[in-house]
């Protein structure tokens, strides 16, 4: 199928054929984009919200949980076992290195061709396929026998992951305000935090198992079949496009097309416009929240694959035990991640939190590099995952706004994601087990590259503010939530504002 620039693709997947001329409600029209919302209209969003959130929320969290844990649990598969199975021992632990970033390789080509193609098929379809291609793909990881087979696994789990991942936010877009997305975005990048801390006590329940197989291979099975139950349930449940799905009546079809249009515009069906994609490939911004990214995924992955692995090396737990105690940091990550992106909501804010969050996560590298207290190096721990996990959930909702159109949406988002997932890989080859116990090397680069995270945040939100007040002392004050044109220029329309 060949990208048209603002074409129609009629042959679109719908769970009903609904057309705009069906509802009366196309973009352009005036009382989708400017009618004064009244006090039953806020009862009755209010109230719509709520529908959404009770479909959407619980779907795409579960989906993330199980797309986290299938690739994060090589770090938990490692003291199961596996190196010895199937990576003949791997003394230097470099095959073990290059299995957990092969995921990241595919994932990273992937990221962008995937989330654009997202635009032509209809969202459950698109979702649903990816979680089953890569729950697949983590299953048969229990099957390989060898270091080839486990890397074909784990480039095709990173193929079908590069078409869930980015897509997510620009889903979320379609039916949650800027005023919303934050916290909303939390609660799904949450559950990453929650996969640590879940995928710990599965790993612990795993290790005390009386089975005929090896542990690490349950633990791929246990793992990996959910996401395949879980994409057929998204085909069913997860609703299509606002205006051609048949979840919403018409009086709600009307209220969530007006939330689309609140300073921005929606686009209608299935189109790409190839002039917003050349626009992403220019935005400096975009690269700019790639370092960001690349920074805190460079924490994010050396945590997730080499934290048991730590928690043994360095404060002495057993085995069994390392797995139990990556819990109460990843518990307490989720947490501090949702009062952060409240807080960002609540003030329309993003650098300044996400500044302070790769600070916390900075801090907590510099207490594991300069102090040999086991106390003070685990409360280091603590403030690893909740500065890096909060500096992520909060950039993927800054971008999900900012960018304007959904086409330089679906562009620029995988865009700055496929950056920092070169942080990733980064941060998989960053932690030798001839480095053990101190790790002093991994330890260095990733608070390092924390601080320059918080700095480039910083940068990236002045840049915001001056921006939006540049544009209001050329084209004045525009009214809150009204309706901005960015068919053309996307994100750079005189009234567009961002959220700094």
């Amino acid at each position: 199928m060949s990208l048209r620039s603002e074409s129609r693709f009629d042959s679109e997947p719908k769970e009903k054929d609904f057309s705009a001329e069906d509802v009366k409600l196309e973009v352009a029209d005036d009382r989708v984009s400017t009618a004064e919302p009244n006090d039953s209209w806020f009862l009755e969003e209010r109230k719509l919200v709520r529908k959404l959130d009770g479909r959407i929320l619980p779907i795409a969290c579960l989906l993330y949980l199980f797309a986290y844990l299938d690739r994060s649990n090589l770090g938990n598969a490692r003291n199961q076992g596996l190196p010895a199975d199937v990576l003949h021992g791997d003394p230097t632990g470099v095959l073990f290195d290059w299995v957990n970033s092969a995921f990241f390789f595919s994932y990273i080509l992937c990221q962008v061709p995937a989330t654009v193609m997202s635009k032509l098929v209809a969202p459950r379809i698109w979702l649903a396929g990816a979680a089953i291609g890569w729950g697949i793909c983590s299953t048969l990881m229990s099957t390989t026998f060898n270091f080839g087979g486990m890397l074909v696994t784990r480039i095709f789990l990173g193929v079908f992951e590069a078409g869930f991942g980015p897509a997510i936010p620009l889903y979320f877009s379609l039916f949650y305000t800027k005023q919303e997305m934050g916290l909303r975005m939390a609660y799904w990048f949450g559950f990453a935090a929650v996969a640590g801390a879940f995928g710990g006590i599965i790993a612990f329940g795993i290790q005390h198992a009386q089975v005929d197989i090896e542990q690490w291979r349950l633990l791929f099975i246990v793992e990996g079949s959910p996401a395949v139950m879980l994409g057929v349930v998204s085909y069913f449940l997860l609703p299509d496009r606002p205006e051609s799905t048949g979840f919403f009546n018409e009086r709600e079809r009307e209220i969530v097309l007006g939330r689309m249009n609140r300073a921005t515009s929606g686009d209608v069906g299935a189109t790409v416009n190839k002039a917003h994609i050349r626009m992403a490939l220019k935005d400096w911004r975009i690269y700019t929240g790639g370092i960001i990214y690349f920074g805190l995924n460079a924490a994010l992955a050396s945590t997730s694959a080499f934290l048991p692995t730590i928690l043994q090396d360095t404060l002495g737990y057993s085995a069994a035990n390392s797995q139990l105690m990556t819990v109460p940091p990843y518990a307490v990550a989720a947490v501090v991640l949702t009062m952060f992106s409240w807080f960002s909501d609540r003030y329309q804010t993003r650098g300044i939190p996400i500044a302070i969050a790769s600070s916390i996560g900075a801090i907590g590298y510099l207490l594991n590099l300069v102090s040999t207290n086991g106390h003070v190096r685990y409360f280091g721990v603590f403030c690893i995952t909740s500065g890096t996990y909060t500096g992520i959930g909060i950039i993927i909702a800054w971008f999900a706004h900012n960018l304007g159109s959904e086409t330089k949406k679906a562009t620029g988002i995988p865009m700055f994601m496929a950056i920092g997932q070169c942080g990733s890989v980064t941060g998989s080859h960053i932690f030798p087990k001839t480095d053990q116990p101190r790790y002093i090397k991994g330890f260095a680069i990733v608070c390092a590259l924390e601080f320059f995270a918080a700095l480039c945040a910083l940068i990236l939100s002045v840049s915001y503010r001056w921006d939006n007040s540049r544009r209001d002392k050329l084209h004045g004050v525009p009214k809150a939530d009204s309706r901005v044109d960015v068919s053309e220029h996307a994100d750079k329309a005189p009234n567009f504002r961002y959220v700094h």
